[in-house]
């Protein structure tokens, strides 16, 4: 937002004090329609009061205008938690830039949604300060300090005093300042006068806080930029577990039977199998990225990704120990974060082990798979990583359970009951035992679902793909009859 000297996009030649009198024309009509990210179309051409006539003056009396915005969107009862956390689902969740954001609460309510979003691992890049006070206080502390990146403020006032203090406001506003506003009146006519005067965003209660992150985020969109793909980890409760077997399973599922870009990322440097179970020996993978993370663009990714198949491309490990991999904890999640750029879902394959950039990189990724077999040691380990991940992460779907290799011959097992009771979560698909389905997969370099497809471990890593890409595989494409009597000639 300007300063006083400069142009004010609040000024538009409408005075707040003069109580929305009435003018020959309509200056909505008269102004362009603000630009809302990718939208080119009025957002509000249906409704009845944008298709007023020139002579009507919706400034009249607005408040007691009968029209309103739409209803913000509430979570319907019927959609399961990882879909209102995750959205569509096709895409991952974008991040809040660095930034510092000061937000001004005139209810205890408010405070402490706000307060929520800023823990989220979304706005973990930004620095939110939350003050009381609401709009009024924003006009004062702004008097003699710069104000920050972003200023949101929520005011109970009503729209000519709304008016009147946010004009106040772009008088002590720094140039290039965002101001979003939380207000309680529902109208069109206030939110469009909102948007002539250059407010970025104006939200309604009741609102929640990933609607709160979202609408930050949007303010920061670059339409240039990449979309985000969706990252999903893969971590095992213990060694020995399958985890790995099962990510590269997933990420084949995703690519060929979801018909996806996937790219499978193995970032267990010294003992990563990806290459050996997609008979690949690329010559360089993973570490040379982690190596030099701030020249990985799309051209140095692609040529050290190796082509599995159309759709299916991997980061593989160098899976040696004459290296000691001593990596910056950062290079990993800059890393991660430009892959994520490169394909519609990223499969990491995480190592079972803890340290500061793994803890990261489950926190950080959309979905969280934990694989464990039906024993003490997995139970015990798999509740400690839930219990960390659902205080760090309050606002998203809890991780997804695979209980792997049920039903070894002689082994004591926990029920599978029992097991997700334990957990405070029911596996997502069990697995069984079946050692001659997965190690002919292995020795032969292939998926489950190419030496055999119609078993149930096959079948089960199928629904789980199902699962992470939150929707069900496109049909087969059936070939024609002539094309089939032309192949038999």
């Amino acid at each position: 937002m300007p300063g006083p000297n400069d142009h004010d996009p609040f000024d538009l030649g409408f005075d707040a004090d003069d109580d929305f009198a009435a003018s020959p024309g309509d200056p909505w009509r008269e102004a362009p329609t603000p630009a809302r990210g990718a939208e080119a179309a009025d957002p509000f051409a249906d409704f009845p009061l944008a298709r007023q006539g020139a002579d009507e003056d919706p400034f009249l009396d607005l408040q007691s205008t009968p029209s309103s915005l739409p209803e913000p969107a509430r979570p319907a009862a019927s959609l399961a938690p990882e879909m209102l956390a995750g959205g569509d689902g096709t895409l991952g969740d974008v991040s809040v830039p660095r930034i510092s954001i000061h937000v001004f609460c005139a209810r205890p309510d408010t405070a402490e949604l706000i307060e929520q979003a800023a823990a989220d691992r979304r706005m973990a890049r930004a620095a939110t300060t939350v003050l009381p006070g609401g709009l009024q206080a924003a006009v004062e502390q702004y008097q003699n300090q710069p104000t920050p990146s972003l200023v949101i403020v929520e005011s109970l006032d009503s729209a000519p005093e709304l008016l009147a203090l946010l004009d106040r406001l772009a008088e002590v506003c720094d140039p290039g300042t965002k101001v979003m506003t939380i207000g309680s009146a529902n109208d069109i006519a206030l939110y469009r006068e909102l948007m002539r005067r250059g407010v970025s965003e104006y939200l309604v209660p009741p609102l929640s806080p990933l609607q709160v992150i979202r609408s930050i985020t949007s303010l920061y969109a670059d339409p240039a930029a990449p979309f985000v793909g969706r990252q999903i980890a893969v971590v095992g409760a213990r060694g020995g577990v399958g985890a790995s077997t099962i990510a590269h399973n997933l990420a084949w599922c995703l690519a060929e039977k979801m018909q996806a870009g996937t790219v499978l990322a193995d970032f267990d440097l010294p003992f990563g199998t990806a290459g050996l179970n997609f008979n690949q020996d690329p010559l360089q993978g993973i570490a040379d990225a982690l190596g030099q993370p701030d020249r990985l663009d799309p051209v140095l990714m692609d040529r050290m990704m190796a082509r599995v198949t159309d759709r299916l491309s991997l980061f593989a490990a160098p899976a040696t120990l004459e290296e000691d991999f001593d990596i910056h904890p950062d290079a990993f999640e800059e890393v991660a974060q430009k892959i994520r750029a490169a394909a519609p879902f990223v499969v990491l394959d995480l190592p079972h082990a803890w340290s500061s950039w793994q803890r990261k990189m489950l926190i950080a990724s959309d979905d969280m798979v934990i694989v464990a077999s039906p024993d003490l040691a997995s139970l015990r380990n798999a509740k400690n990583m839930i219990d960390l991940v659902r205080q760090a992460r309050p606002n998203d779907a809890p991780p997804r359970l695979v209980l792997n290799q049920v039903g070894v011959p002689g082994r004591p097992e926990i029920p599978v009951k029992d097991f997700g009771e334990a957990l405070g979560i029911a596996p997502s698909i069990v697995l069984p035992f079946e050692p001659k389905a997965f190690g002919q997969a292995a020795n032969h370099g292939q998926m489950l679902g190419e030496v055999a497809p119609k078993s149930k471990a096959a079948e089960g890593i199928d629904q789980l793909a199902r699962l992470v890409a939150r929707r069900e595989p496109p049909p087969a494409q059936k070939s024609s009859l002539l094309g089939g009597l032309f192949r038999k000639k």
